[in-house]
């Protein structure tokens, strides 16, 4: 399972966070399997509280765990958004920040949180298989991010590349990884 490594936006700074990665794998069954971990300590990460996994709007506004996934040559993209509460969110949309709408996936994604002395992971499988194949199943993107919130309230913003300016995890710029050199597991 590829490494990749989280980069926070050098406007949010973050005393809780020493490194912050994510390991990405395609299933053959047509899901996104990922691992996002932190290392440093954890305890200054606020958390939401555990909920019956759901879905639901708004997760950026706290700690929460995201992939977008587009084609290479479409303007529309899924942003797939997991809190360590187990709550969720899927979405489309069809140009850079316009005509969302709300996807109900035929599973709901599976969210798992694990917390150490120094590192949290959060685990959460999404079936991409429909998007996938809306997009141009062969030349698909992902940009992978992270909003952090710490005990304090202050946020920090995590992602594979940030473009010019404030945080935007929409921007074309951010979909760094191809999803073509994740290889399908079973």
């Amino acid at each position: 399972m590829p490494t990749v490594t989280l980069i926070r936006h050098p406007a949010t700074p973050c005393a809780t966070i020493r490194r912050f990665t994510v390991q990405a794998r395609r299933t053959r069954a047509g899901s996104l399997a990922l691992r996002y971990a932190i290392e440093g300590d954890p305890t200054g990460v606020r958390l939401p509280d555990p909920r019956p996994p759901h879905r639901a709007d708004e997760l950026w506004r706290r700690t929460c765990f995201e992939a977008f996934l587009a084609g290479r040559e479409r303007a529309g993209y899924y942003e797939f958004n997991f809190a360590p509460s187990t709550e969720w969110a899927i979405y489309r949309f069809a140009a850079y920040r316009t005509g969302m709408t709300v996807v109900e996936p035929i599973a709901p994604p599976t969210i798992t949180l694990r917390v150490d002395a120094d590192r949290l992971e959060l685990e959460a499988v999404a079936r991409i298989a429909e998007p996938a194949a809306e997009l141009g199943d062969a030349e698909l993107r992902l940009a992978l991010s992270a909003v952090i919130e710490e005990q304090n309230g202050q946020r920090s913003y995590w992602a594979l590349r940030h473009p010019p300016g404030p945080p935007d995890f929409h921007h074309p710029d951010g979909f760094a990884l191809p999803l073509d050199h994740i290889a399908p597991t079973t």
